[in-house]
């Protein structure tokens, strides 16, 4: 009896905890726009190299209809006009090759959702995964991220991603694109081992990496056959997920940082007949960039606030490689790789690019916009401002890829504007009187 008494007590303290912090939950997505709505003044940059001085944009429906200098357009009955005169318009940043919506608190396994037993799950879908109530979420936006493409991990084939808006009820209000792309983590020549007693990084050859080819490629064989099939029966849930690689709907993205691996993934793909590749990390994709550019493959970088690989690099290297890439005509997005709270930082991965990589900075924007945006195939929707885009930008008291002016002040995503509340900022707003004087 008293364990039962003590059972009770603790599940209506446990009740009593949640509905204490209820308040403190996540502010409610946006309201659709309801009116159509200008902003006036501001510097806005496009996203595609082109930056208007004393811009217009102007949106109705979640739809950007004109954009131009100040002075260029007719303004509608009826209009809600901002002025944002010397504040910077950007669009909003995009993120890609994250765990955001699917991880929340590194630490407890309950809220881990990115990754599934087995080495073979090309049928795992983020999609259905992703929570919108997460408390990360709203700290991204807070620092102009607006898009994010949440990525399953483990295994050999990790599953399918899918691209999200960083504002909605559940996750089909806020997908922008279901099923974007299989994720596969090729086999390295070299395999790193950590040494917990020394502390030190021991490399060797992959003994098993022709083991785990062999199965790549029969997997990949199975997948083209079926794909072949008009209407197979019984269905197989595996091979039907590979099923758009063969026709071009949907990218494989392929994990890989060696010169060597990255030539040999390119082939294969070829040879299995998979349309569209991409690879993931890159660290030497520099090495090999005259490849990828003459076989149409873009790269998405690991992070670049880094350490060379190898210790007889340019300790700048990491720096570099956007602008190295993008210099020889490789379509490069920059990212955070598979980190969720830390991508909020990711206007400052471009930022350097454009200090390092002998890039201009609207050229490095587009490492985070236009180009991501190309990469994953919503460039229709997102990734620059230009008329029938999605009206969904930053506005910035200052530049947004520099710690200094990136201060977010308006976030609008499809026209609608998105309270920038989130759990650090009430946590400032709460000690600050305490210990803020």
């Amino acid at each position: 009896m008293k364990n039962i008494l003590f059972k009770v007590l603790g599940s209506f303290i446990l009740l009593t905890g949640f509905f204490r912090n209820a308040n403190a939950q996540n502010p409610a997505p946006a309201a659709p726009q309801t009116k159509p709505i200008i902003l006036t003044g501001a510097t806005i940059h496009v996203g595609n190299g082109q930056v208007i001085q004393n811009g217009v944009i102007a949106f109705d429906k979640g739809i950007i209809t004109q954009i131009g200098p100040a002075g260029s357009m007719q303004i509608p009955a009826g209009t809600e006009v901002i002025d944002v005169k010397e504040k910077h318009i950007y669009p909003g940043i995009i993120s890609l090759n994250t765990t955001v919506g699917l991880q929340e608190v590194a630490s407890v396994r309950a809220t881990l959702d990115f990754a599934e037993v087995g080495e073979i799950n090309p049928h795992v879908r983020a999609l259905v995964a992703y929570n919108t109530d997460s408390e990360v979420i709203p700290t991204l936006r807070g620092n102009g991220i607006l898009v994010s493409q949440s990525v399953p991990q483990g295994g050999v084939i990790s599953g399918s991603s899918s691209i999200f808006y960083s504002d909605g009820w559940n996750w089909e209000d806020a997908v922008l694109k279901k099923d974007d792309g299989v994720w596969l983590s090729w086999p390295s020549f070299l395999a790193s081992s950590f040494n917990n007693e020394d502390f030190t990084v021991s490399v060797k050859r992959n003994e098993k990496r022709q083991e785990s080819i062999d199965l790549i490629r029969k997997t990949f064989s199975e997948a083209k056959g079926y794909a072949e099939i008009p209407e197979p029966s019984p269905v197989n849930l595996r091979l039907a997920a590979m099923k758009p690689l063969f026709n071009g709907s949907a990218n494989l993205y392929v994990r890989a940082d060696y010169a060597k691996d990255i030539v040999e993934i390119v082939k294969f793909a070829r040879e299995a007949g998979v349309k569209k590749v991409v690879i993931v990390g890159g660290n030497e994709s520099y090495k090999v960039a005259a490849f990828l550019k003459e076989n149409s493959v873009p790269v998405i970088l690991n992070p670049t606030h880094r350490l060379p690989d190898r210790v007889d690099e340019n300790v700048y290297l990491p720096y570099e490689l956007p602008g190295l890439l993008h210099k020889a005509g490789v379509k490069v997005a920059v990212t955070y790789a598979d980190e969720w709270w830390r991508t909020r930082n990711l206007a400052f991965l471009a930022g350097t690019s454009s200090g390092f990589g002998n890039v201009t900075s609207e050229e490095a924007l587009q490492f985070i916009t236009r180009n991501a945006a190309e990469i994953i195939g919503a460039e229709n929707l997102v990734g620059t401002l230009e008329k029938g885009k999605h009206a969904s930008l930053v506005v910035s008291g200052g530049d947004m890829l520099d710690m200094r002016g990136n201060v977010v002040q308006m976030v609008f995503i499809k026209g609608a504007k998105v309270n920038l509340d989130d759990k650090q900022k009430r946590l400032y707003e709460k000690y600050k009187g305490k210990y803020g004087k």
